[in-house]
């Protein structure tokens, strides 16, 4: 379909976040006009989903650079014919999926991505969902006293709690174990939108600044289990050739792991961010 001249279809996925767009078909080539309201789209609902999108890996590095800069991932390789696409991968023989838990996209860097974007290329013939929360949705329902502690406080963020989380990030090839360590406000305010969200997640955040894990982790806690509360989440089923593009500055993801003794393969590409505020 003519994204200029038919109207996007927009079907939201939830209570709080994702909408699932349709009469488009995704490429580098599209008008600004409809690549501005898809990021109108995006910032409105956090996370967008696409259905029987053809992006070859190249043609997804191009769509992608329409709404920023685009990055390497830190620990793996990317393919030959485009270095910035990382394949996301369990092999049918595998018990542990890539990333399998609540998280926000590599946190422990100075300047996490702004946006992440995979594309289905072979799925099992069931389960393999993935989730996402909103971090608007956790941060609004907190308490005023709680609000008022947590936009005081900063949190340390390490690739080293993939290690002790078991996601495949610990296997990964490439620069070894080198351990990335990043501090960032547990509130961040979004810089498009200017909404405040809860930005601390399970899979990278360690303790607070100035003080020990021990001390942390009872507040630490609480925060990772209120933030996936089922009304803050929705769920989304892969189909070969779907596309998910969520915002990493106001939503987490968690790929759920419940198809062993199949092979699951997408895509992945990242968006360039700044350092948190």
């Amino acid at each position: 379909m003519d994204a200029s001249t038919t109207p996007l279809g927009v079907e939201r996925l939830s209570g709080t976040l994702g909408a699932e767009i349709s009469g488009i078909r995704l490429a580098p080539n599209l008008p600004d006009a409809t690549i501005a309201e898809l990021r109108q789209l995006w910032l409105e609902h956090q996370v967008l989903f696409f259905r029987d999108q053809t992006l070859s890996p190249t043609e997804l590095v191009a769509f992608a650079r329409r709404f920023g800069e685009v990055v390497r991932y830190p620990f793996l390789n990317g393919l030959p014919e485009a270095p910035e696409v990382i394949p996301v991968v369990k092999e049918a023989h595998e018990r542990v999926n890539f990333g399998g838990l609540w998280h926000s996209d590599t946190a422990y860097l100075e300047a996490p991505p702004m946006a992440t974007m995979l594309i289905a290329r072979e799925l099992p013939p069931h389960g393999g969902d993935t989730l996402f929360a909103s971090g608007y949705a956790a941060y609004d329902a907190l308490s005023e006293r709680l609000k008022q502690l947590l936009l005081t406080l900063r949190a340390v963020n390490s690739s080293a709690k993939a290690e002790r989380t078991r996601t495949r990030e610990d296997l990964a090839p490439g620069e070894g174990r080198r351990v990335l360590e990043a501090e960032h406000p547990v509130i961040r305010t979004h810089p498009e939108t200017g909404r405040k969200a809860l930005y601390a997640n399970g899979g990278h955040t360690m303790r607070f600044a100035g003080m020990t894990e021990e001390e942390s982790s009872g507040l630490l806690e609480y925060l990772f289990q209120h933030q996936v509360r089922p009304e803050f989440t929705c769920r989304f089923r892969w189909q070969p050739g779907s596309v998910a593009f969520w915002d990493n500055r106001c939503a987490m993801h968690n790929p759920v792991n419940d198809y062993h003794g199949f092979r699951r393969l997408l895509h992945r590409v990242t968006l360039a961010g700044d350092r948190p505020r």
